[in-house]
């Protein structure tokens, strides 16, 4: 749970939770700071078969979101399982607001958004999305 931005308009939260308890640890936490914020999660799930095993909790926390951008799983060292794929975990995830993007359209996405609570979570390579969000997001609020 490390803040990169904290403003009164914007927050922007970069947190390592890979795992369905650690989603909702994160998810209970930012909605009890900021109740009256819309909160948007990006989602890299690390590993298929994680992906598998904790599909439908990972649908279940996600689904507590007001927005859920889902990146593609990040393998790490393993190989593809057949059906196992983010669309598939999209599917299952209850939210109304939900989209699946690559990592190289992700600032583009977020640009046209509006965000009162952004978070990137994972454990995969996610990580390296956090820097240029973050600068996007300060040049878009100094365009204000």
């Amino acid at each position: 749970f490390e803040y990169q931005i904290r403003t009164s308009d914007l927050v922007f939260i970069d947190d390592y939770a890979h795992h369905p308890t650690e989603i909702e640890a994160l998810i209970n936490a930012v909605q009890t700071l900021y109740p009256l914020k819309k909160i948007t999660g990006i989602f890299q799930p690390h590993l298929f078969s994680r992906t598998k095993d904790f599909a439908d909790g990972f649908a279940e926390q996600l689904s507590m979101l007001d927005e859920v951008i889902l990146l593609p799983i990040y393998p790490a060292r393993e190989l593809p399982i057949q059906g196992v794929d983010s669309a598939w975990l999209l599917s299952k995830i209850k939210s109304q607001v939900k989209s699946l993007v690559n990592p190289s359209e992700l600032l583009d996405f977020l640009r046209i958004k509006q965000h009162g609570v952004l978070l990137t979570i994972g454990a995969g390579d996610i990580d390296r999305l956090v820097e240029p969000i973050k600068e996007m997001l300060e040049i878009n609020r100094s365009q204000v």
